[in-house]
């Protein structure tokens, strides 16, 4: 049995080492399109901030990891065309074109940066200063930049999560940067209730945030500009708005990248992300596809596309166990996620308001505050709550979190996923049974509370 992967990210290696858990005797081959497998895009910002100095560190494991589990890595190998009926996978490395034959394969493209209609994006490069940052080649580019040029100053479009870390990331190396969101608010993934709160958080910390502004052009300055870099750009009531910078970072979303399995005749979804079945299989003969290529189905809203690293490391799994010959499904998503802003955090699972109404559920959606724990305890830190139930039944349909990072954001948040991937009511929240000491928490945990916020409001106690 020959099984191949496609892409060298959390998909790919996942099915990678699934499959040969499942079938030891396996011969399992990651095409790569670069040179390194397993990397954590996720650690990038952290990179650039100088908190992970070491560019290797953000290996999940290391080549000799990989290979020690038995794989065969393929590394800057490009993976061109598939021949789905005689089951090849044309290949090119370093200028040479092979045909490679496989048993089962998974694609695992992942996805690729959106570059919004912004002139001077095709024109302007990383030499000039102007970046997209998707992996580790971006990364590299936007660290040339940084110690090559030094600029004081930079602009960053777009203020969704990877926006948020890299402003807080190059603040931390002392730039002082502006953060451009065409949105009424910034993390619009949240509420703008909490949105807010993360905007204070920034402007607390020297970052510069301009929501409701959309970025029309980036050019070269004029002599004599403070910086080498212009961006011209509409804010509220098309009140033009020109800043300057040494380095403009445009981090505006992905889009998935299906290019190699169209072309095979796979199936589109949601958001033109491949379509999959529970088990991943793409409808074509032995192929599968998982992570941020493929459609994701949602616990509450069906197929939906959610490009995010755990449900690609979760999806990857799964279509390496099939190929491998076993039988599983992917059990579905909850959107759950959360970004740290400098020493606070935001968090959410499941479903917002709107989303909920489009799903055909009543929600009714309740703020609330709450400590971290008992406040006479040295340190308590309040928690902003936005808890999501559906009127008609009392489902627990979505919550949203934010306070500062000592309160155990993330964890609790795993609380309200792991709820709502359970179907309780919101009500039910409060029967779990939730560890306490005054240090620590409260006899009635913040989530708990938010709970009961939320059904003493929604009449559902």
């Amino acid at each position: 049995m020959h099984i191949i992967a496609v892409g060298g990210s959390d998909a790919g290696i996942s099915a990678a080492l699934r499959a040969r858990e499942v079938d030891p005797g396996a011969e399992v081959t990651v095409v790569v399109a670069d040179a390194y497998p397993n990397f954590s895009i996720c650690g990038i910002p952290y990179h650039v901030s100088g908190e992970v100095p070491r560019w290797r560190d953000l290996a999940h494991r290391t080549i000799g990891d990989l290979e020690a589990a038995g794989m065969t890595l393929r590394l800057d190998t490009t993976a061109r065309r598939i021949d789905a009926v005689d089951r090849k996978l044309l290949v090119t490395g370093r200028g040479d074109e092979e045909l490679v034959s496989y048993d089962q394969l998974v694609i695992g493209t992942g996805a690729v940066p959106v570059r919004p209609p912004i002139a001077g994006l095709d024109t302007l490069g990383t030499a000039d200063g102007v970046h997209l940052l998707h992996s580790m080649g971006d990364t590299f580019a936007v660290m040339r930049t940084l110690e090559e040029t030094a600029p004081d100053r930079a602009v960053i479009v777009g203020a969704g999560y990877i926006g948020l870390e890299m402003a807080e990331a190059l603040t931390t190396r002392g730039l002082d940067v502006t953060l451009a969101e065409q949105l009424p608010e910034v993390l619009p993934t949240v509420d703008p209730q909490l949105g807010a709160l993360v905007r204070a958080q920034l402007e607390s910390r020297g970052v510069t945030v301009r929501p409701g502004t959309t970025v029309r052009q980036v050019s070269r300055a004029e002599a004599g500009a403070p910086a080498r870099l212009r961006v011209d750009a509409a804010g509220s009531g098309e009140q033009p708005v020109t800043l300057y910078a040494g380095l403009v970072l445009v981090v505006t979303g992905v889009r998935p990248e299906t290019s190699l399995a169209v072309s095979a005749g796979a199936a589109l979804g949601a958001r033109g992300a491949i379509r999959v079945d529970a088990a991943m299989r793409t409808g074509l003969p032995g192929v599968y596809a998982a992570g941020d290529c493929a459609v994701t189905r949602h616990r509450l809203l069906g197929e939906t596309w959610l490009p995010l690293g755990t449900t690609a490391h979760k999806q990857g799994r799964v279509a390496g166990e099939n190929a491998a010959g076993g039988r599983r499904e992917f059990a579905g998503s909850l959107g759950t996620q959360v970004v740290k802003v400098f020493d606070h955090a935001a968090a959410r699972t499941g479903l917002r308001d709107h989303e909920a109404t489009a799903a055909g559920y009543e929600p009714v959606t309740v703020g609330w505050e709450a400590d971290d724990h008992k406040a006479y305890y040295p340190g308590s830190h309040r928690v902003a709550m936005r808890f999501t139930g559906d009127r008609r039944t009392g489902l627990l349909l979505g919550v949203q979190l934010f306070g500062h990072k000592h309160a155990e954001i993330a964890k609790r948040i795993d609380i309200a996923a792991a709820a709502i991937y359970s179907g309780l009511t919101v009500d039910e929240v409060s029967d779990l049974d939730l560890s306490y000491t005054p240090p620590l928490g409260s006899p009635w945990d913040a989530v708990q509370a938010g709970a009961q916020a939320w059904t003493a409001h929604a009449g559902h106690a």
